[in-house]
């Protein structure tokens, strides 16, 4: 068993070593390895096969009670200052081993179907291989440094993968805005671990919170200075796990591939955000303002998502904004000490989301052969409906997960989202309220995109949506010469070789049935009657002990409000999507404000725009009219006197000995003169 845990380091690095060996064959010998696109597809996901069968091997020694176990070696010393590098398998490293590899390995396999006829097959399977590797570094790494160096590994991954078509302004433009957005909250990251080895003189996350304490107790540390520097590091998470007020990034990231968006909600980026903040519990449990911080900020965001996601009609978008609101849910089970709790909604969300992401990509694959290439229509649910008849198995997959998502028992989202509601209950009941409000609104929207995607009647054929949709996204309504929608159909029928779409290939389908079964049955490890989660995965320090007895009235009315409020939105979207009792446009004529600020998204990119962009843009202006006037004007009239000054001189460089004489001459009388009158 120890030579397991000697060879751990092999995770994160089986991944990057076969991204390395295809990227160094794509620059290289590009045409050769592109067309060896199977045998590369093959090879990386093998790799990530091998790690995950490692990581199960390595979470199965720690179910069994394995101390936890780290090696380290020095990385870089001066003098006192000293910097280790190395891994640490625990309870919470193991089990995220487990989901990033069990996601990326499916999610591998997914992309075989999807990108199968995409040129950049084989550049994407070895962005996909360093993007692992990157989170699988992060997880295991020992100290805050060490997890800095993954952080940004991890955001280039994302800024890659996000714009991996770039050819697409949508996709060059989101990718920067991810890379900008997060380089904020990756500053406060740095600028908190700095402020923490100031005061600690340390980078472990347990020893940093024990003398953080001792130095806030002995009155050697200001509290508000400790609490400055916890604040700061969260802004890492915040900006990674997309949380007000730097959320903005993720909807826009959904202009990379499906599989990535898959992967970055799942797995990886988002994820780096919770685990860093149960990584630092040591040192934010003992700052009360910060745990209320932390708390108070998932809590919000939770319901923004919520809230924004009810009008959205493209369905990755929806997805997105759902991400960003569960990504509350843990934040704020983290602020209210619930970390088990947390990292139980993570587990869950992982598996559920990832299959949602993947059913969503598995619909636009369908699409695709109706509408052609085009992502406003193909992710457009206005032009869906009806697909559960030509695409079974994803409908089954899709529903699936949105009754986990729901918190519908006895699927998994049920048990962990159910837990978190009873705990914030017993810590603020107001914050309780926002959680089971937002319950609510998430079975409406989810709801809303299982019936206008599945249900009903197909749309993708009626040209006059189309043309609404190209109009409404300021595109061309027609093609070049089309006058009519008659010339549209046509045109449009040249890329769409379908009139109805069909199921995906096994490759795609595959994945989903696979994470159908634990976003079904991996909720009863957190079943609150004999909880087997928390056991294994208690925070640092805490003490873990049997309960004498379990309230069964307590669960059934804390559960029971929550399933209620989920039945309420539910109910609600199918008399709106389902059965068309009630007008959703009614609605948002009754109600214009609310349904304006939901569909632009609480107006928070106007304002960053205007605030950020804009103004950076103006006074960009002002320092280029600057450097044009003053300082080019000063260079050039340097320029200008030397250019003069030498025309000038060249009159008196004559080469005549007698003319240099007599200028000497009249020098020296000039100055005898000034010196006499003087």
């Amino acid at each position: 068993m120890e030579l397991l845990y000697q060879y751990a380091w092999l995770i994160p690095l089986l991944p990057l070593l076969g991204a390395a060996m295809v990227g160094a064959g794509l620059i290289s010998l590009n045409k050769f390895t592109n067309n060896l696109r199977k045998i590369n597809a093959v090879f990386l996901i093998s790799l990530i096969g091998s790690a995950m069968v490692l990581s199960f091997n390595l979470l199965w020694s720690q179910i069994q009670g394995h101390e936890a176990y780290s090696r380290t070696i020095e990385w870089a010393a001066a003098s006192d200052f000293h910097i280790t590098m190395g891994y640490t398998i625990d309870p919470l490293s193991s089990l995220m081993l487990v989901i990033v590899t069990t996601v990326a390995f499916l999610v591998m396999i997914y992309t075989d179907g999807y990108m199968a006829h995409d040129p950049g097959y084989v550049r994407f399977y070895a962005y996909l291989s360093i993007f692992s590797s990157s989170m699988l570094g992060l997880v295991v790494s020992s100290n805050l440094v060490q997890i800095y160096v993954f952080w940004e590994l991890v955001g280039m991954c994302s800024y890659l993968l996000i714009g991996f078509w770039f050819e697409r302004q949508g996709a060059a433009d989101a990718c920067q805005k991810a890379f900008v957005t997060n380089r904020v909250g990756d500053f406060g990251l740095l600028l908190g671990i700095l402020g923490l080895y100031w005061a600690t003189g340390s980078f472990d996350f347990g020893f940093m919170g024990e003398r953080l304490q001792d130095l806030v107790s002995s009155g050697a540390l200001p509290g508000g200075l400790a609490a400055l520097f916890a604040v700061l590091v969260f802004l890492g998470p915040v900006a990674k796990s997309a949380q007000f007020p730097l959320h903005v990034w993720l909807p826009d990231a959904m202009e990379g591939p499906t599989p990535i968006s898959a992967l970055i909600h799942a797995a990886t980026m988002v994820a780096a955000g919770v685990f860093l903040i149960a990584r630092m519990y040591p040192v934010f449990e003992n700052i009360p303002v910060v745990m209320n911080t932390i708390a108070w900020t998932g809590a919000f965001t939770a319901m923004l998502g919520a809230t924004i996601a009810l009008t959205q009609n493209d369905i990755k978008k929806g997805l997105a904004y759902s991400t960003m609101s569960q990504l509350g849910y843990m934040v704020m089970a983290m602020g209210i000490g619930a970390y088990s709790a947390g990292l139980f909604h993570l587990m869950t969300h992982a598996y559920f989301k990832a299959m949602l992401f993947l059913c969503s990509g598995s619909v636009i694959h369908g699409m695709e052969e109706v509408v052609g290439h085009d992502p406003v229509l193909a992710q457009d649910m206005r032009l869906m409906g009806g697909l559960r008849k030509h695409m079974p198995i994803t409908a089954v997959t899709f529903l699936i997960g949105t009754l986990a998502i729901c918190g519908i028992p006895p699927f998994a989202g049920f048990w962990s989202k159910d837990e978190i509601l009873g705990l914030a209950f017993g810590a603020n009941p107001a914050l309780w309220f926002i959680g089971w409000a937002t319950a609510g609104l998430t079975a409406f929207y989810m709801f809303r995109i299982y019936f206008m995607t599945f249900e009903g009647s197909f749309r993708g054929n009626e040209m006059s949506i189309r043309q609404e949709l190209l109009v409404e996204a300021n595109r061309p309504a027609f093609g070049p010469g089309a006058m009519n929608v008659q010339e549209l159909a046509s045109e449009n029928h040249e890329h769409g070789h379908s009139e109805s779409p069909h199921e995906s290939s096994l490759t795609m389908t595959l994945p989903l049935m696979v994470l159908a079964i634990p976003s079904f049955l991996i909720g009863w490890l957190g079943r609150p009657w004999d909880n087997v989660f928390e056991k294994f995965i208690h925070a640092p320090g805490e003490i873990v002990t049997e309960a004498s007895h379990f309230d069964w009235t307590e669960f059934l009315i804390m559960a029971g409000n929550s399933v209620g409020i989920a039945l309420i939105g539910i109910t609600v979207a199918s008399l709106m999507y389902l059965q068309h009792k009630i007008e959703p446009a009614a609605i948002a004529n009754k109600f214009p404000a609310l349904y304006r600020l939901s569909l632009n998204k609480w107006y928070i990119d106007d304002i960053y725009d205007k605030i950020f962009v804009q103004s950076t843009r103006r006074i960009a202006r002002q320092i280029m009219e600057v450097d044009s006037k003053v300082v080019d004007g000063a260079v050039n009239l340097t320029g200008l006197v030397t250019l003069v000054g030498g025309e000038g001189l060249k009159y008196l460089e004559t080469g005549r000995v007698q003319f240099y004489a007599l200028i000497i001459f009249g020098a020296v009388l000039s100055f005898m003169v000034l010196f006499t009158l003087t």
